[in-house]
């Protein structure tokens, strides 16, 4: 916390930094949505995902086109809860997202893992494909994570060659990302 004089006033200035999504950090002020948001990212790392959902919901209702409020709760909903009707609401999340940024790219690898567990592998995989023509201000874990998902809705497709080619891809690439090298019976 900072304090700053002026004239004989003393304003107080608070800013703190946290980690919002693998991909995005936060620069928190002493504004009631950010500091919300911080809460619920507090929340979600001491293991109170209810908690942090509660929150978040909250921020969506007051501002529903906000991308990063969409992608911690769709993130939050799919580490922390499963079912139909919490894969349902991620892909209502991404409603209307277009492949703009770091982010939106994000909330749709989100929703492309919503509809792979909701079954809907076409839209999965499209979802993805169309997400992954933008490489350009996407970090590699991004694009190696777009990968993967996509690795995976082609196994549930049945479509073992081209899951085969992608993971060969892949491992070029990062061979060390997560499953990968087991999946090409490469471990020892």
């Amino acid at each position: 916390m900072a304090t700053k004089h002026q004239g004989n006033q003393i304003v107080k200035a608070a800013s703190a930094t946290v980690r919002s999504t693998d991909e995005e950090t936060l620069n928190i002020t002493p504004d009631t949505h950010r500091l919300v948001l911080a809460l619920a990212e507090v929340h979600q790392h001491q293991g109170k995902p209810k908690d942090a959902g509660e929150e978040l919901k909250q921020l969506y209702q007051r501002n529903r086109g906000d991308v990063i409020v969409r992608l911690s709760l769709a993130e939050l909903l799919l580490e922390n809860f499963g079912g139909k009707r919490n894969h349902q609401t991620v892909i209502r999340l991404a409603k209307g997202i277009n492949n703009a940024s770091e982010l939106h790219a994000a909330l749709l690898l989100c929703k492309a893992e919503a509809l792979r567990k909701l079954g809907l592998l076409t839209a999965a995989r499209d979802t993805l494909t169309a997400t992954l023509r933008r490489k350009k201000n996407r970090s590699d874990e991004l694009l190696q994570a777009l990968r993967y998902e996509r690795i995976l809705v082609y196994e549930e497709l049945g479509e073992q060659k081209r899951m085969r080619q992608e993971l060969e891809k892949l491992y070029a690439d990062s061979p060390d990302y997560e499953d990968v090298a087991q999946r090409l019976e490469l471990d020892p």
